[in-house]
């Protein structure tokens, strides 16, 4: 009786992340403030993060949380905060019925075919796959891939320098 009642805790949980997930998408997708959009966003990152933490892979988990939810939210948000997007813009422009259920459409059908071939194909887990230490993972990384972790680091600093200037000759040109 009382696994059935972690199990059902289990779903409940899980179907909340994916509520989070849901709701976060819908908002970003639908909201006119690109702010909004962008809270929409790390809302929907967060719920990622929490399915990673219920697959127990808190290592993904964390770095779900550190590098998209804190360093590329800040980095959009920085880019938002540093274009100026007028209020008329071509994103408010009211969207027709139309086109509202094509998006819908659009969305679901790749979405219900790939869920239906996984379920219908999906062969049994038998395997698990070998734990792998965080700190022979960070060898790992820092050994044979440094270069490109390096040249990451710096593209994203590029990118950040030329937002601000750009940004600062919008405003002398003003």
């Amino acid at each position: 009786m009382e696994n059935l009642q972690y199990e059902n805790l289990a779903w409940a949980v899980l179907y909340g992340h994916i509520a989070i997930i849901a709701v976060g998408g819908f908002i970003t997708v639908l909201s006119q403030s690109l702010v909004r959009a962008l809270v929409g966003l790390i809302m929907t990152l967060f719920g990622v993060a929490g399915l990673f933490f219920l697959m127990a892979a808190p290592f993904i988990a964390l770095m779900q949380l550190l590098i998209y939810v804190g360093a590329v939210s800040v980095l959009i948000f920085f880019a938002i905060m540093l274009t100026n997007a007028w209020p008329g813009g071509d994103e408010s422009v009211a969207r027709t019925g139309k086109k509202t259920v094509y998006a819908l459409l659009a969305a679901m059908l790749p979405a219900i075919f790939l869920g239906s071939a996984a379920i219908k194909t999906a062969p049994p887990s038998d395997l698990v796959s070998k734990e792998i230490e965080v700190s022979v993972l960070g060898q790992f990384f820092m050994a044979d891939f440094i270069l490109p972790f390096e040249l990451i680091s710096l593209l994203l600093t590029v990118a950040m320098a030329g937002a601000v200037v750009l940004a600062l000759e919008r405003r002398r040109q003003k």
